[in-house]
């Protein structure tokens, strides 16, 4: 694995992994207390993922699971865990999706990992990059992941105050 904040892969490299799995991030449990802690962030406090004991009465997954959008927002920690950053660009963002969907959903105290595939990489614009992965966030144990995405983020080149060299 390679630390994302310490760079890691040249532009020449990168290039030649597309069409091949980039990176694939560690497991992160997602427990109820993060559930509640999104719940609290987003104002969705819907029993299905705050309240256990309705949820194992009333609701199909024999408990809480976790909003989809906290599913979707783990990718930023399993990017820095997972994704190198080009050589000289201290700096990127995440640009959006040209897809997302929500397959499985993810039951409090399950584990969950992303799986990065570089599907795009696109430098003809000066001091930038933007790279598009096909994402798979796997559900440990489980045959469906909870979601797939086509991600886009771009890096930038040259430096800014404040900037990890």
């Amino acid at each position: 694995m390679i630390d994302f904040y310490r760079g890691g892969v040249g532009l020449v490299d990168a290039k030649a992994k597309v069409g091949h799995e980039f990176g694939t991030s560690r497991w992160f449990e997602i427990g109820q207390d993060r559930i509640n802690a999104f719940a609290d962030a987003t104002e969705d406090w819907l029993y299905i993922h705050t309240d256990p004991e309705r949820a194992a009465r009333e609701a199909p997954y024999g408990g809480t699971i976790a909003h989809g959008f906290l599913t979707a927002s783990m990718l930023a920690a399993m990017a820095y865990d997972a994704l190198p950053r080009i050589d000289g660009a201290p700096r990127g963002v995440n640009y959006g999706f040209n897809r997302l969907r929500f397959v499985a959903p993810v039951r409090s105290g399950q584990r969950v990992r992303g799986r990065f595939v570089l599907s795009r990489l696109d430098d003809s614009r000066a001091g930038e990059v933007e790279l598009e992965f096909a994402v798979t966030v796997e559900i440990e144990n489980e045959a469906k992941p909870a979601l797939v995405a086509d991600w886009i983020t771009r890096q930038y080149f040259g430096t800014t105050e404040g900037d990890t060299p």
